[in-house]
């Protein structure tokens, strides 16, 4: 059962234990041993993302991510009219990073008259996308972009998105070029526009996981074993990230979930950050 909090702090004193040992040990690991990843490595690395996560998806097809239905519940007004009970009569959405539509069939299937725009790098996740049995012509407009690196301008008319979503999209991107995502989506949004966000928090099980294996690229940004990575972002990070970009906060929370392993004899803190962010 998930218990949720409007906000944890991510001070030293309130992280899991587990985490703290894995912070320790890391350094001990900084200081005894060079760790092996130069600029040159990480770059690499990083470039070689796409080639992973085309890999993922061939692997897994549509069928590791669970759709997520609880976007209705958490963001359901954003989509509605003003009264906040009727859906909207003509809104767009742009989903940055949509895999293989875990977030945009949901969300078209309860709002149908939303217009949405979706995009991913990896050809293997937008093959799939429009290959799935719900996927409409003219309800979506689903291509293959980088955002780190593409323009959005030949697949979107700049300023004509009212709600961009990231769903565990941008922990995906290298720190560096995370100003260059949120500068790109900008210039999709109408003034006034939405960035809707939901991603991994400091203090993750996970992230003392990859920690514990050794699996730093630099600072809360990690690669797993199949070669994707992934971002930890703090509240404050995050925020700062998206004010620097232009952006203000409407809201930022981070919440937990503890999940039982009763095989392994486990409990894990799953921590997640939540956020609302608006364009001028």
């Amino acid at each position: 059962m998930a218990v949720c909090f409007p906000a944890i702090s991510t001070s030293p004193s309130f992280l899991p234990s587990i985490v703290l040992v894995a912070m320790r040990k890391r350094r001990r690991l900084k200081s005894a041993v060079k760790l092996g990843f130069d600029d040159g490595d990480v770059t690499q690395y990083v470039t070689e993302s796409r080639k992973h996560w085309d890999s993922f998806y061939e692997r897994h097809q549509n069928k590791f991510f669970k759709d997520r239905h609880y976007l209705e519940k958490d963001w359901g007004h954003y989509f509605c009219d003003e009264n906040d009970t009727l859906p909207s009569n003509g809104k767009v959405i742009f989903e940055a990073g949509c895999g293989t539509g875990n977030t945009i069939f949901p969300l078209a299937k309860k709002f149908p008259q939303l217009f949405v725009h979706a995009c991913d790098f990896s050809h293997q996740a937008v093959t799939l996308v429009k290959s799935h049995t719900d996927f409409r012509e003219d309800q979506m407009n689903v291509f293959v972009c980088n955002i780190a690196e593409d323009g959005l301008s030949d697949h979107i008319t700049p300023a004509s998105v009212d709600i961009v979503t990231l769903v565990f999209t941008l922990s995906a991107v290298s720190p560096e070029k995370m100003p260059i995502v949120l500068q790109n989506i900008g210039r999709v949004l109408k003034p006034n526009g939405y960035v809707l966000l939901r991603d991994y928090a400091i203090g993750d099980y996970a992230q003392a996981m990859l920690m514990n294996k050794n699996r730093v690229i630099s600072e809360n940004f990690y690669f797993r074993g199949d070669g994707t990575c992934s971002f930890y972002f703090s509240e404050d990070l995050l925020s700062e990230l998206f004010v620097s970009a232009g952006f203000t906060v409407v809201d930022v929370n981070t919440y937990y979930r503890e999940i039982e392993n009763r095989a392994k004899n486990i409990t894990m803190q799953r921590r997640w950050i939540r956020a609302v962010f608006r364009r001028p």
